[in-house]
């Protein structure tokens, strides 16, 4: 007979309920009766259990979530935010059973055997960690079983899953399950489960049932993941050798470090160093290990774990995320600057496991270019260096949302929204800020406005910019600006879009985006 496949042993899982909600109230000093949700592009990411009793449920978006509960308090997702308030609670978890491991803020594991035998049985090491999350005005659930995925999922019904037996805790439940925790899953998670459920595969147990050929040919490579998750196997093997010393890349921090933004920007640089030593040797951490050291000779380091292996950017997220929760703790905070910083990769997974697209992929130059710009942000400061992010909006200017290199990506209003008037595709590839007034003009050369039918007084003919005339050859439009109709305010004006397509030389900008306001024309952008 096959001897038994051997076990890392039995995971604990510390689930905090509605952290981001949780942190958000903290931070806002409100009292535990009051519904909070969190907005993540203009929809519902989180909320408290007094607003899910309101009617309030992740996906909303705010005006529905408004709605269904007038008093609610509103806030912006800010994982720095949840991170540095969580730091008090893996403290906490940490005193009592050392060897705590974060998966995300509001998410700890840790080895069940160790703590089981010292607080004489799991049930009692369970209530013994819960006990110890409230000490700190924190309320945690727990869940045990033999893999970290069933682990995770057991503890949001605070559930002891018996050994062997996370197969048969799995079946019953909705085959949404394998995609409610975000730390365990890819973002096309969610379309798998919503596929699945379409085909009739609505538990658990329904998906465990297919065989892994099956699910290889039909689904993918993530399908596969949550096809181990459902038969509650582990999501990748073990690692098959330890980590070499020489993968550890350290900072030393001249001068000492005791501001976050300073601790940050070492943070990127190491982050960015680790990931060019692991690329070296073919190699992906999954588990990360944060070290600092004082002046003063203190010493502080956490361990991260990760489901998927980490990129570039959640490593730095990361650091960021653990050095903003040293600094600004109220208790066991450093009691002097930071002159060591301290990367170790505790586990290591073949870099084929770390899958990036076809073309999103990070190469040497990308490497390069990010190590430049992170220079600058050290020399001239944080905001120095943005990136642009797709947001909502009908103007060209407002779909853009600039945004810190290494902040989170967070538009400014949701994309997805229908945004009526918004200008039809392309969109120009140069934008104006200022917005140059231009005339345009009719054969005879009077102005052409925009009537109160919203199309033009007369047939455009020619553009004059400056002392420069030139005859058009096409135009599009115009596309009124159908935003804040129900504020009465006659000195905002009608406004509208329109493109038009000038007779020049080859050399010169050919087509323009038209901005019309207050009976005065724009240029507002160029096209190649």
């Amino acid at each position: 007979m096959a001897s038994p496949r051997p076990r890392s042993g039995r995971i604990i899982a510390v689930w905090c309920p509605d952290w981001p909600a949780v942190a958000a109230a903290a931070q806002a000093k409100l009292p535990p009766t009051r519904p909070v949700a969190v907005l993540f592009g203009n929809r519902v990411v989180a909320c408290s259990a007094t607003a899910r009793a309101e009617g309030v449920r992740r996906g909303l978006r705010r005006r529905e979530a408004q709605s269904r509960c007038p008093e609610l308090f509103l806030a912006q997702a800010d994982p720095d935010q949840d991170a540095r308030l969580f730091e008090p609670v893996f403290a906490a978890v940490d005193a009592e059973v050392p060897g705590v491991e974060v998966l995300r803020p509001g998410l700890l594991v840790l080895g069940a055997r160790g703590a089981a035998r010292y607080f004489g049985s799991e049930a009692a090491a369970a209530e013994r960690l819960i006990d110890a999350v409230a000490t700190v005005g924190a309320e945690a659930q727990v869940g045990i079983a033999d893999e970290l995925s069933t682990a995770v999922i057991a503890a949001r019904r605070s559930a002891i899953v018996p050994e062997n037996g996370g197969a048969g805790f799995l079946a019953p439940l909705p085959i949404t399950e394998l995609a409610v925790e975000p730390s365990m899953a890819t973002s096309a998670r969610v379309e798998l489960v919503d596929l699945l459920h379409r085909l009739g595969l609505r538990r658990v147990g329904d998906f465990a049932a297919l065989t892994p050929g099956e699910v290889a040919s039909r689904f993918g490579a993530d399908a596969v993941l949550a096809h181990r998750c459902a038969l509650a196997k582990p999501e990748r093997p073990p690692s098959v050798r330890p980590p070499s010393r020489e993968l550890t890349v350290d900072y030393r921090c001249d001068p000492p470090i005791d501001r976050v933004d300073a601790a940050a920007f070492a943070g990127r640089t190491l982050a960015t160093r680790l990931h060019a030593v692991l690329a070296a040797e073919g190699l992906a951490c999954t588990r990360l290990s944060i070290f600092a050291e004082t002046e003063a000779g203190e010493e502080f380091s956490r361990i991260w774990r990760c489901a998927r292996p980490l990129t570039p950017d959640d490593t730095m997220d990361r650091v960021r995320w653990q050095l903003d929760g040293w600094l600004t703790r109220r208790d066991g905070r450093p009691t002097a600057p930071i002159t060591l910083l301290r990367l170790v990769p505790v586990e290591v997974v073949a870099a084929g496991a770390l899958q990036l697209g076809l073309w999103g992929g990070e190469g040497a130059e990308d490497e390069r270019a990010r190590r430049a710009l992170v220079r600058v942000q050290g020399l001239l400061g944080g905001e120095a260096v943005r990136i642009g992010v797709l947001s909502g909006g009908r103007g060209p200017g407002e779909r853009i949302t600039m945004v810190a290199l290494g902040g989170e990506l967070v538009p400014e209003s949701d994309p997805g929204l229908p945004w009526p008037g918004r200008l039809p595709e392309p969109a120009p590839s140069v934008l104006l800020p200022h917005r140059p007034p231009v005339r345009l003009c009719a054969e005879d050369g009077t102005t052409i406005r925009i009537t109160e039918r919203a199309v033009f007084s007369a047939r455009p003919a020619r553009l004059r910019w400056g002392s420069k005339e030139w005859s058009l050859t096409g135009w599009a439009g115009p596309w009124p600006v159908d935003e804040r109709w129900w504020v009465p305010d006659a000195s905002a004006g009608f406004t509208a879009r329109a493109q038009v397509q000038l007779d020049a030389e080859p050399a010169m900008v050919r087509a323009l985006l038209l901005f019309y306001h207050a009976e005065t024309w724009h240029a507002e952008g160029l096209y190649d």
